[in-house]
């Protein structure tokens, strides 16, 4: 089935970037925000700026791109939408910086700052988000009922063909990039960088999409690296370096009653440094249909992380609407395989599932973890799996 899947995978992959390359294979259409009243000071509002060179860009007939040259750029939050765009393929090209505004509540009333809505054949290449994002950390912090919920600095909603480069996202409110009910996204050489105590600053989250792919990026945040949540099917995710932050995380799941599965996710040639958690999986202790399945970790270096491999069927944080329940979110085949490195506590993989759910077909194979303090051991609760090779510590299946 892997094999299969890898096949799957890389015909999808191909056809993306075959896409891409036809959409843009004439020279494109250029459309210089800077013609449109853009003012590159960070001080002067360019909001309309980008607006009118999208919807310009929107009415060619022919490949577009708008370009943000050198300079800072002052906007508030921007809506993309793809509805009525006739171009085959626009290019949003980024030599500059976009400079969120300083009242944090300007962007903090909604919950995004750029975002792309039924968008098709969208390249963000290159160039700086700054979401100046550190006083609305501070308020979230004082449990300041006026915060708000914060807004992800970019976000793609019920698009396909998308592809991000070279961008770099520093300091975002909330989350830093999301794709959501989106399809056939490839995210490349992506920084995202916040202080490792900014709360819900996930790197990437994606959710209900499909034919994703996340590489050689590198993600400093005070959430996770990457989140993975329901209806994620055919994800590939390699040559990441994570920390500090939360680890790479399929959930939280079990959010709600009906819910859709997370299926065939790679994790491959990852370092993940100095973070809460590795490779974890989590669900809420409560009732769920979703599920789980066909998860492959390959050759991921830990340094220092708290928990390298956990399953967490029995989150229930502040113990709200949970107490004594079962995770429904069945969880089957995942596979570890070349897991090595450091932990920073003794118990280096826990397997905490459902009594109900147990946890199935879990494989280990050649996982070698060490805790520089103590001798490392593993806790197992209601799980089935086999282990091969060299697994230390012991195995507790």
């Amino acid at each position: 089935m892997a094999k299969h899947f890898s096949y799957t995978f890389l015909y999808t992959f191909l056809f993306i970037n075959l896409y891409i390359s036809n959409a843009l294979i004439s020279s494109p259409r250029i459309f210089n925000v800077l013609s449109f009243g853009a003012v590159p000071n960070g001080i002067e509002d360019s909001t309309l700026g980008f607006l009118n060179a999208w919807s310009t860009a929107c009415t060619s007939i022919f490949a577009a791109e708008v370009y943000i040259p050198k300079g800072r750029f002052l906007v508030r939050p921007l809506a993309f939408n793809g509805s009525y765009c006739r171009s085959p393929g626009i290019n949003f090209r980024i030599e500059g910086t976009l400079v969120a505004p300083a009242d944090y509540r300007v962007l903090g009333r909604g919950n995004k700052w750029l975002s792309f809505q039924k968008v098709t054949g969208v390249s963000i290449i290159g160039g700086t988000l700054e979401a100046e994002g550190h006083a609305f950390w501070a308020c979230k912090r004082a449990r300041n009922i006026d915060c708000r919920r914060g807004a992800a600095s970019l976000r793609f909603t019920g698009s396909r063909n998308i592809r991000i480069s070279g961008l770099t996202s520093l300091n975002s409110q909330a989350g830093h990039i999301s794709i959501k009910r989106c399809q056939n996204v490839h995210i490349k050489g992506v920084r995202v960088i916040a202080a490792d105590n900014s709360p819900n600053t996930d790197g990437i989250h994606v959710q209900q999409s499909q034919n994703v792919v996340i590489e050689d990026s590198s993600m400093q945040t005070g959430d996770d690296c990457i989140s993975i949540g329901p209806g994620t099917k055919n994800l590939w995710i390699e040559n990441i370096a994570c920390g500090p932050g939360h680890g790479i995380s399929i959930g939280s799941l079990a959010k709600g009653l009906k819910e859709e599965g997370v299926q065939n996710v790679t994790v491959k040639k990852a370092t993940i440094t100095g973070t809460q958690n590795g490779l974890r999986i989590k669900a809420w202790a409560r009732p769920s249909n979703g599920f789980v399945h066909g998860v492959h970790y390959v050759d991921v270096i830990m340094q220092g992380v708290r928990r390298p491999i956990v399953i967490d069927q029995n989150y229930c944080p502040h113990k709200i609407n949970c107490p004594g329940q079962q995770s429904g979110t069945k969880i089957s085949d995942v596979v570890y395989q070349n897991i090595r490195g450091t932990s920073a506590t003794a118990v280096a993989v826990k397997f905490d599932c459902s009594r109900t759910n147990p946890c199935t077909e879990i494989r280990l194979k050649d996982v070698n973890l060490k805790c520089l303090k103590q001798p490392a051991r593993s806790s197992c609760a209601n799980v089935n799996g086999t282990a091969f090779g060299v697994i230390k510590p012991n195995s507790c299946f």
